[in-house]
């Protein structure tokens, strides 16, 4: 557990690695339990500092409505940044987004 205090210490310093992890570690309920709410908050304190996993994450999250409501823009948004950064995850779901017909001229740009 000292591991789980070290990053929730660092998150507070603003450490975007630290915050994707607290996302990651409440997400996956690594010694902790699962916490969809306190993943997206870690997920999105990382994301806008301009962290791709943390990005491609908080699309998934948003894609599926885990710890927010479901949202297919918001999910695009966080995808193509870090689609744009090269994260092969992001880009992948971002296709897939796209081949069902989720992406349009209304989510096509970046905010």
């Amino acid at each position: 557990m000292a591991d789980f205090e070290e990053t929730k210490r660092l998150t507070e310093q603003r450490e975007a690695y630290a915050q994707s992890s607290l996302g990651f570690i409440y997400d996956n309920g690594e010694g902790v339990p699962e916490n969809d709410a306190e993943a997206v908050k870690g997920y999105r304190l990382a994301a806008e500092q301009g962290d791709a996993s943390a990005q491609s994450n908080l699309g998934v999250m948003y894609a599926n409505g885990r710890g927010v409501p479901e949202n297919d823009a918001e999910a695009v948004k966080g995808y193509r940044l870090a689609a744009e950064q090269g994260d092969a995850s992001a880009q992948s779901n971002l296709r897939g987004m796209s081949a069902y017909g989720m992406v349009n001229e209304s989510n096509r740009k970046l905010t």
